[in-house]
């Protein structure tokens, strides 16, 4: 006998745990608006279709932007508009994943109209939920591509003009008329009748895209009482009766019955391949070292390495990415840093890792090269525990606070003056990471130290620089 369920779909969280604030079970969408149902739309297709431990949602800006905070699958966030740009790297470097762009009418009609045209027209296996609510609903309400003709917003006082701004475009005729689509539609969040056929139309467009029939995009005409100035009531009626008139609901393409489906393998390069791909020469030295070989605590490492700008911050941790790359290591580095070229603060995350390294920021890391003070400061409560942290004595008058770290302070600045220039500190760090955690061969830091430093005069001295800092780290001992 069937039983009703009352919950949550399971790719939804119980808990919001990643919303800030107090208030963990509550979405922070305005009352009416229509992302929460369509999003327990989405939760539940991938939920049934037992594919959510291999979604992907993607959400650039707008309301939507914090879709991050409710579904349990994969997340990441793009730039305005150019969430097809990145769903088209991710699902042809893993053809597996289910990868669903999530976008707003300002997003994607707009500053992503050339993005979602040319995806479509590439027919790239991904599936995308457009919501079409006619106005920029997070920054104020002001015009979008799709506000109808005599619609007043904060930009069209006096309502949308043709002579002005034209008419608003309608997207899903728009892509019909390209070749590639395999299905597109258009729905919309009313009444339950309309609701129940948008969950059919989001169940067909995620079950293309798993079928591999190639590009699927449905609109919905979603409400938003907050920027039309109505009740919740209120903005149903009028997408009713004004938006519906203009933009038709049903489906404008759907061959998916017509298509083959198409699911290429993930391609897996050797080294080799990696090597003749990257341009590298074979006379440089590599060497495939496991992570087993490196004291437990300091495997697969997620580095952070901080101080002034003109310290050679960056470098020192592209020094470590290249070692880590020599080795057979994946790797990633991210810098960040201020306008100011000298004198301002900079910081660099490092990813060393044998297995595939989902996401190059480091938040949390286990490794922390401080070389000022306000480094220290700001990243030792980051760090692991059981972590490390190397720090410059020279510019940092006080030692760590925290007990269930490791320390490491040298006087970095000072050993690089001695050597003949500041410059030379960044190297005696890296010589004190390797003697310390034996993450990294020698040899082949020193190789990769000549690969990153572009004036080729220093290399002798900063050789000099990598040995005195491992004789320092030796001493500590």
């Amino acid at each position: 006998m069937a039983k009703d369920i009352l919950k949550k779909p399971d790719a939804l969280y119980e808990v919001y745990h990643r919303k800030p604030g107090e208030d963990k079970k509550n979405i922070h969408y305005c009352p009416g608006c229509g992302h929460g149902v369509l999003h327990k739309l989405i939760a539940e297709a991938i939920s049934d279709f037992g594919v959510a431990d291999r979604t992907i949602m993607i959400s650039p800006v707008g309301c939507s932007v914090f879709v991050y905070y409710y579904f349990d699958t994969g997340n990441i966030q793009a730039a305005h508009g150019r969430a097809p740009a990145v769903a088209t790297g991710l699902k042809r470097a893993n053809p597996d994943t289910i990868v669903i762009s999530y976008q707003g009418d300002g997003d994607l009609a707009a500053i992503g109209g050339n993005n979602i045209l040319q995806a479509a027209n590439r027919g790239e296996n991904i599936t995308v939920f457009f919501v079409n609510n006619a106005i920029y609903g997070m920054t104020g309400g002001q015009m979008a591509p799709t506000t109808l003709v005599g619609q007043k917003t904060m930009t069209t006082p006096y309502g949308r003009s043709v002579q002005n701004e034209g008419y608003p475009i309608k997207v899903v005729e728009l892509l019909a008329t390209l070749e590639s689509p395999a299905y597109l539609e258009r729905c919309a969040l009313t009444d339950a009748k309309n609701i129940a056929k948008t969950r059919k139309a989001v169940r067909k467009a995620i079950k293309c895209q798993i079928d591999g029939k190639g590009f699927s995009l449905v609109e919905v005409l979603s409400a938003c009482p907050s920027g039309w100035k109505l009740t919740p009531v209120q903005a149903k009626k009028w997408i009713t009766d004004r938006m519906m008139s203009y933009f038709p609901l049903g489906v404008t393409k759907d061959v998916i019955d017509e298509r083959e489906g198409y699911h290429p393998e993930k391609v897996k390069l050797t080294g080799d391949r990696i090597e003749e791909i990257l341009g590298l020469k074979k006379e440089k030295l590599f060497r495939d070292k496991s992570m087993s070989e490196v004291p437990e605590q300091y495997r697969n490492p997620q580095i952070k390495v901080a101080g002034f700008g003109g310290q050679g911050v960056l470098l020192l941790g592209q020094t470590l990415a290249e070692a880590g790359m020599r080795h057979g290591w994946n790797v990633s580095w991210i810098p960040s840093y201020g306008p100011e070229m000298r004198g301002g603060t900079a910081n660099c995350q490092v990813h060393i890792s044998e297995n595939d390294i989902g996401a190059p920021v480091v938040d949390f890391p286990n490794i922390l090269i401080a070389m000022n003070k306000p480094s220290l400061d700001k990243f030792e409560p980051t760090v692991q525990p059981g972590g490390i942290i190397f720090y410059n004595t020279s510019l940092i008058d006080r030692k760590p606070e925290r007990d269930d770290v490791e320390t490491v302070g040298l006087p970095f600045t000072d050993i690089g003056d001695e050597l003949g220039s500041l410059r030379f500190a960044n190297m005696v760090v890296v010589g004190a990471i390797i003697e310390k955690t034996r993450l990294l061969d020698e040899d082949i830091v020193k190789e990769a130290m000549k690969e990153v430093i572009h004036n080729k005069k220093f290399i002798p001295d900063n050789i000099v620089a990598i040995e005195r800092g491992m004789a320092e780290a030796k001493k500590l001992e």
